[in-house]
């Protein structure tokens, strides 16, 4: 393990990318735990509001991404500053993406169906820098032989070829199933090759002129999230929070409102209760 560590992280110089990529992650499981121990009331944390000003996380995210930044551009070269600006780019980053949703839409929607957007972001992130990581960025080894040579050009080959057909999943409207081939590679060339979802860029250009091609289309994809929409809103809710639903009238948005049976007419003096017509 010291060996690989040494070969393909610290002599090419990756170790500011290692430490970025760990502040990174912890920094978003760190953030994730605290702000649903506030959520529910648990624990000494709370929320930062200065003179009922409520401060989100985004804005020490802020400030410690540009202090990161400025460091590794203009600070000095040597250890361990490169090592300490990677760490601050890693949290600051971090801390910005967990409020990527808030930043878009400009409106606090942290619990909102909304917010999971914030979740989707920092799973590129991660999933982008972990490449880059793992040996998708094949330069800066040195003393290379033959065969690791021909094994590394054949990985940037195929990393050219995933990336391409990452592309055209992302077309298709298949957004986590080009984040998942990031890591599964063989699910980008799946994905590009089945049909698109209907309402996305690629079904609008090619399969307007083709009806039964956009009949299949949408017949797939209302299969498909019959099946998995379940699946992946329990794995969203495990890791970010389950979202609050909105509250309209004093009942949840979304759920049945309760039945009320309806009162017997009675007829009044005098008054003959109408016959319904066949009796």
């Amino acid at each position: 393990m010291g060996g690989w560590l040494h070969h393909n992280i610290i002599e090419p110089g990756k170790l500011p990318l290692l430490l970025c990529f760990v502040s990174f992650v912890a920094t978003f499981l760190g953030t994730r735990t605290i702000t649903r121990l506030i959520r529910a009331g648990k624990g000494p944390f709370r929320d930062v509001t200065p003179g009922g000003l409520h401060i989100h996380h985004a804005v020490p995210g802020l400030i410690l991404l540009i202090l990161g930044a400025g460091l590794a551009v203009g600070g000095p070269s040597e250890e361990p500053w490169r090592e300490i600006a990677a760490v601050a780019v890693g949290i600051g980053a971090s801390l910005v993406l967990d409020e990527f949703a808030l930043i878009l839409h400009l409106e606090d929607v942290y619990w909102s169906e909304e917010g999971e957007l914030s979740v989707q972001a920092v799973a590129m992130a991660t999933a982008s820098l972990g490449a880059l990581l793992l040996g998708l960025s094949p330069f800066g080894v040195n003393e290379v032989d033959t065969a690791e040579l021909s094994l590394r050009v054949s990985g940037i080959v195929g990393v050219l070829l995933t990336m391409a057909a990452i592309v055209v999943c992302a077309l298709k409207g298949k957004y986590r199933l080009a984040l998942v081939a990031v890591f599964v590679p063989q699910v980008a060339y799946v994905g590009a090759i089945r049909l698109a979802r209907p309402r996305s860029r690629w079904a609008r250009q090619r399969y307007a002129s083709r009806p039964e091609r956009l009949g299949r289309a949408t017949a797939r994809a209302a299969r498909f999230d019959a099946r998995w929409d379940p699946v992946f809103r329990r794995l969203g809710d495990a890791v970010a929070g389950r979202p609050t639903l909105p509250v309209s009238n004093g009942a949840v948005v979304g759920t049945a409102a309760p039945e009320v049976p309806a009162s017997p007419v009675v007829p009044t003096a005098g008054e003959v209760p109408a016959v319904p017509e066949g009796e």
